[in-house]
């Protein structure tokens, strides 16, 4: 589409990776609570994480983020925005 930012076109739900791909965070997006979960698990903007599984059935995504794999829901890994990396 003509005048939109390429950099948004290409960010994406961490909710619609595939198990393999590497990505970027680029945004959080959400209130207050989901924001502090996401500092829970250890999951800020710029970190790269890697998409270890895809449970079936809109079951939790496992990333790997920091040398530790976490479990995200399919929930709050749609508020996660990223970008695929080589």
């Amino acid at each position: 589409m003509a005048g939109m930012d390429p950099k948004v076109e290409s960010e994406i739900p961490l909710s619609r990776t595939r198990a393999g791909d590497r990505v970027e965070v680029v945004r959080l997006e959400g209130g207050w609570g989901i924001r502090q979960r996401f500092n829970q698990i250890g999951v800020y903007e710029g970190d790269i994480l890697l998409v270890k599984r895809r449970a079936a059935f809109g079951g939790p995504i496992v990333v790997e983020a920091h040398g530790t794999e976490t479990a995200i829901g399919r929930g709050m890994a749609g508020h996660i925005a990223v970008r695929i990396r080589p």
